[in-house]
This record gives C-alpha cells, sequence and structure tokens, in this order.
C-alpha cells in the first residue's frame, strides 16, 4: 500500500511550515539561538493543532549537527536522517494513553540514567500526558524536577487542566491556538496545486470552517472529499459529501422573511427536513447567518466573517437590504428557539414557530415605533369663552334641576341651616366678576365619586347644598356609639345552645382521628364573644391551635366575626378522663368465674387442672 495520507504525506519538518503557530517557532528558534533551552516544555492545546509536530522538530534541532541560518534542522545529517526513519536511539516517544502506569514511567526514568550514543541531548516525547495517573505523575517528579543535564522532556496534552500543578511548575508551557480558515484554506490551495487538484475557494472555505481550527481534520476532510469526488473539488461535491446544510437555503429563507412571505419560509423548511437535516441544524445555522449579515453591515468588521470574496459579496447586498432592528429581532428569536428546543416535544412545531414570528418582525418594529393614533374623544362639555366673546350656553334644564334640588337629611341630623352673614352677602353683592361666575357655573358638569368596592363610612352634608369641609365631633360620637349599640346587638344574639350545635357539627366534618379525639375530650363554651375551651395537655392545645378552619367555621355559622379563642390547659382534667379498662390476666378471670359459680372451682380440683406460671 503506496498511499500516505495528507497529514502524514505534508507534515511539516521545519518550523517555518507549521501553520498558524508563529509564536510558539519563534520563541522556540530565539531559544535554540540564545542556548537557553528549558529541560522540560508541555505544549497545550486543542487537537490537530501541531503540539506533536513542533516537539519533533524541536527534538531533531537539539540534535542536528547542521543547523540553517534561521535555527531549523537541516535534515541530512545523521541524526536527522536516522530520526526520520525511526531509528534514532536519542529521541524517544511515549503514549501517555496506553503507557500511564508507575511501571512504564519508572521504565523512563531507567532510560534518562543512561547517556545519549551520538548527540547532544536525550529527547523524551510524552503525549497525551494528561492520560497519566496520580501516583504515575509522583514517580515522574523528581526525575522531571532535576533531570540530567543531557535530558529533554517535551510533554504534550489537549487537556491543561488536568495536569498537576507539580507538573505544570516543572515545565516551560507553550499554547497552541486553534489555527484560523483562512491559514487553513491557504494550506489546502498549497497541497492542491502539489496534487493538481482544481478546487473552488468556496468548497476550501466549507472544508476549513468543518474542521474546526484543526488542521489535521481538515486534511482529512480533504482525503474523503478527493476520493469522492475525485480531482476536481467543487462547492457542491463537498456540501453533499459532508452532508452540510446549503447557505443558498438561508438566503432564500432572508429573502422571503423580510417580504414577509411566509408560505415559501415554510416551503423551505420542509424542503430542509426532507434532506434529512435536524431543526436545531437548520436554525444554528440560521443565526449564524444573521451573524455575518449583521457584521457586514460595519465595513470594519466585514473581516470577522469566515466566507470567501464572492460569497462575502453576496453578504453585504443582502445586509443592505435588511435592515438592523430586523437582524437583532430575529438574532433574539433564532437563540430563544435553539434555548428552548431540547424541551420541546414537537421539535418542528417549535420551530415553526419562530419562523412565522420572525416573518411578522417588520410588522411589530413599525408598531412599535409608529403606534396607531387613537380617536380623540369628543368634549361632552362646551367651551368657556372669554368675557369679550359671546355669552357660554345655558347650562342643561338637568344639571340645573339637579344643583337646585337639595340633598335630604339624614335620620340622625337635623338640617342645617345657612348663617346670616352668608345670606346677607349671597344678595348684596352683585359685581360684574359675581355674574360671569354665575354664568359660567352651570356649564361645570360634576364627575360622579367612584363606588368603593367595600362600604365605608360616608361623610355626611348639610342639607342645604353646601358641603362642610370638617365634619363635626358630635357626628363622629354618635357614628361610634352606633356601631356600639350594632356589636352589643350581635353579641346578644349569641346563645349557647347554637354553639353547642356548631361545636358539635364541626366535631362530626372533620377527618383526621386524632384532631377529633382531641375535640370530644376537650370543654368548649362560650363566654360572651370569646370561645374558651379546655384541654388536659399542651399537646392538645397546640392540635387546636393548629386547627385554623375551627374559628372560621365558628364565625361563619354563627354569623359573628368578633369571635375570639382562649384555649387553658387543665392537667387534671386528664386525671378525670375515663381510661380503658386494663386486661385480666388469667388468674383474675378464674376468681371473677369463681366468685359468680364456687362449682367451677370443684370441677378444677376434679380434673387436676393448674395455671401456667
Amino acid at each position: 500500500m503506496s498511499y500516505i495520507v495528507s497529514a502524514r504525506k505534508y507534515r511539516p519538518q521545519r518550523f517555518s511550515e507549521v501553520v498558524g503557530q508563529e509564536h510558539v517557532s519563534l520563541t522556540l528558534k530565539k531559544e535554540l539561538q540564545t542556548d537557553h533551552l528549558a529541560h522540560a516544555f508541555l505544549f497545550c492545546g486543542p487537537r490537530g493543532v501541531g503540539k506533536t509536530t513542533c516537539a519533533r522538530i524541536l527534538a531533531k534541532a537539539l540534535n542536528c549537527t547542521n543547523l540553517t541560518e534561521d535555527f531549523e534542522p537541516c535534515g541530512k545529517c545523521n541524526s536527522c536522517t536516522s530520526f526520520q526513519d525511526n531509528a534514532s536511539f536519542n529521541i524517544i516517544e511515549l503514549d501517555a494513553a496506553s503507557n500511564n502506569s508507575v511501571e512504564h514511567i519508572r521504565a523512563l526514568v531507567e532510560q534518562v540514567r543512561f547517556q545519549p550514543q551520538q548527540g547532544q541531548y536525550k529527547v523524551f516525547i510524552i503525549d497525551e500526558v494528561h492520560m497519566l495517573s496520580t501516583s504515575a505523575f509522583n514517580a515522574f517528579l523528581k526525575t522531571l524536577e532535576e533531570p540530567p543535564p543531557y535530558a529533554v522532556f517535551i510533554l504534550a496534552t489537549t487537556e491543561k487542566h488536568k495536569i498537576l500543578p507539580t507538573i505544570l511548575s516543572r515545565c516551560q508551557v507553550f499554547d497552541f491556538k486553534r489555527i484560523t480558515v483562512q491559514a487553513i484554506v491557504k494550506h489546502l490551495q498549497g497541497i492542491c496545486e502539489a496534487e493538481k487538484i482544481k478546487a473552488d475557494r468556496e468548497a476550501l472555505h466549507i472544508i476549513a470552517q468543518k474542521a474546526d481550527g484543526a488542521l489535521r481534520d481538515a486534511l482529512s476532510i480533504f482525503d474523503r472529499v478527493v476520493s469522492s469526488a475525485g480531482k476536481k473539488l467543487t462547492y457542491e461535491a463537498v456540501v453533499s459529501n459532508l452532508n452540510i446544510l446549503d447557505y443558498e437555503y438561508y438566503f432564500k429563507v432572508t429573502d422571503a422573511l423580510l417580504v414577509q412571505d411566509m408560505p415559501t419560509v415554510m416551503l423551505l423548511f420542509e424542503e430542509v427536513l426532507y434532506n434529512g437535516f435536524d431543526g436545531d441544524v437548520f436554525i444554528n445555522g440560521l443565526a449564524e447567518h444573521f451573524r455575518n449579515l449583521l457584521l457586514c453591515k460595519h465595513k470594519e468588521l466585514g473581516k470577522l466573517v469566515e466566507a470567501g470574496e464572492d460569497l462575502r459579496k453576496r453578504y453585504e447586498e443582502q445586509a443592505a437590504k435588511a435592515p438592523k432592528s430586523f437582524l437583532l429581532t430575529a438574532l433574539n428569536l433564532c437563540n430563544d428557539c435553539d434555548i428552548n428546543y431540547k424541551m420541546a416535544r414537537n421539535k418542528r412545531l417549535h420551530v415553526e414557530m419562530y419562523l412565522i414570528k420572525m416573518c411578522h418582525i417588520g410588522m411589530a418594529v413599525k408598531l412599535a415605533t409608529n403606534p396607531p393614533q387613537q380617536p380623540v374623544p369628543e368634549k361632552k362639555t362646551p367651551e368657556l369663552t372669554s368675557p369679550a366673546g359671546k355669552a357660554a350656553p345655558a347650562a342643561s334644564p338637568k344639571i340645573a334641576e339637579e344643583k337646585q334640588q337639595p340633598l335630604p337629611p339624614s335620620e340622625n341630623e337635623a338640617p342645617v341651616e345657612p348663617s346670616e352673614h352668608i345670606a346677607e352677602e349671597s344678595t348684596s353683592e352683585t359685581s360684574p366678576a359675581v355674574d360671569i361666575a354665575k354664568e359660567a357655573e352651570p356649564e361645570k358638569v360634576e364627575i360622579p365619586e367612584e363606588k368603593p368596592a367595600a362600604p365605608k363610612r360616608k361623610l355626611r352634608k348639610p342639607s342645604n347644598g353646601l358641603v362642610s369641609g370638617i365634619t363635626s365631633l358630635e357626628d363622629i360620637e354618635k357614628e361610634v356609639d352606633h356601631e356600639e349599640k350594632l356589636a352589643s346587638q350581635r353579641e346578644a344574639k349569641l346563645s349557647p345552645e347554637d354553639f353547642q350545635e356548631q361545636w358539635k357539627a364541626y366535631k362530626e366534618q372533620v377527618t383526621s382521628s386524632s384532631v377529633k379525639a382531641i375535640l370530644n375530650n376537650a370543654e368548649a363554651r362560650l363566654e360572651g364573644t370569646k370561645v374558651c375551651i379546655t384541654v388536659s395537655s399542651s399537646l392538645a392545645e397546640n392540635a387546636i391551635k393548629q386547627e385554623t378552619k375551627l374559628m372560621d367555621f365558628l364565625r361563619e355559622n354563627l354569623h359573628a366575626p368578633m369571635l375570639s379563642l382562649d384555649i387553658k390547659v387543665d392537667p387534671g382534667k386528664q386525671a378525670n378522663e375515663k381510661r380503658p379498662p386494663r386486661p385480666l390476666t388469667d388468674s383474675e378471670k378464674y376468681q371473677q368465674m369463681k366468685a359468680v359459680n364456687p362449682l367451677v372451682d370443684e370441677l378444677r380440683k376434679q380434673l387436676d387442672l393448674r395455671f401456667k406460671d
């Protein structure tokens, strides 16, 4: 089998060939240049970003006898060629995922004791070091802290948080970052030129986005698509092979949403489901599309859109049609739909409801910015005219009659007559201002007061139509006396017989057997407006206090809302309570039978019967 996958065939052999990790490559080359090398390195980062590749390049550079001017391994000396042929005794690679026990680490420590046969350093590369057990880490600590001068350890891991802090403090840590889409596309274009493959830039963009920042994954996807589509990679072939939802759906759905074409949106979503895609995949892709449109509305943010030049132009054209308010609201709806998607039972209907809401975003925004004007209500009262203008029309006869009719006097109050001083002023003064006020007075329409929900004490008004500002003290005293009389009449109507009847009725409707037993043993009586209950223990007292329905029942059925509860504990009552008789023993039963019929004792003697102890 002569075929070699692209990840191995095009694996970088120099620091300059490493994609997207310039900050690591430059630092390592500077250390080689100044001879400031640490004895232990820790490479951290996601999968497929070049951690092991950089470790192998650094190992070659440490023992290379003919470094280039920019401190890259030459690849031609005996050390470099032996490592490339997997025949080097100075570079030892260990997979910690399968060699994670204490015994494996102790064997590694034994190899550290031996100096390199050729070259200056003995390099140990431990991949996936976070898979080591805690005991293996502890066995490795001493050697990692004080290694021989010829030993260099290069550790690589994808999960830095699982490494013990004691290990982290002994290593020089390098954090690898995810590779950008543009860097992956550029690397794939170089491979296409070397392999003589014609590939659309949009197709390579889809592969790079699918890789999620991992170059090794991108190369694996690239090999799979090339095996399927041949030497010509098109956007359609990549989308079909990777089972990715085409972005054309998102452009069509957005155009339909902008014109509130709900049938087109529903049919497009049906086509997406028919092609085998889930609703959450569609809604997340639509949210990403809205995000790109929102970014394209600002020229300085266009670089954040990970797309080719042709696709970016389409984003800019559609972004010019879509208002910013529409995009923000649609993004919010997509986010809510994605959050609640897992909890929805009918997931298709769940997505369709949010798509329908998006169709009406424009209408909702218009209503929010320009609310419909409410019709101005017609004025029921005519406007007052100035003294120089026309005279105001006379008031309606109904209003005049209502003002002329005096209020009927109350039963407890005598009609109050106006004072002579007020009468004299009203008859004697006839100034023009008073005449204008009199003419304008009928125009005023009194607004009826709102009726209160509960009956409240009303302020009595004098019968002559004058409103009194303050109620007299005598009226207040009369009302208080009247209420006290009513309370005494209600108290007099309460009878002990009615109370005992309602007490018995409540005991019959109680469902709890323990509460019913306590109420049956308690003594209840009525003393005025106080319900006095005597019980035998504090336990019974607490049980009755917790029975809040008791007083509500008595107040409602006796029509006495002023009833109060008073519970007293009488320990002597417990002694007077009838207790169940103690069960008799066999001997006591025999003595009772003997007292009734003495012949029973003779029968016992004849049969020679005895009682068991």
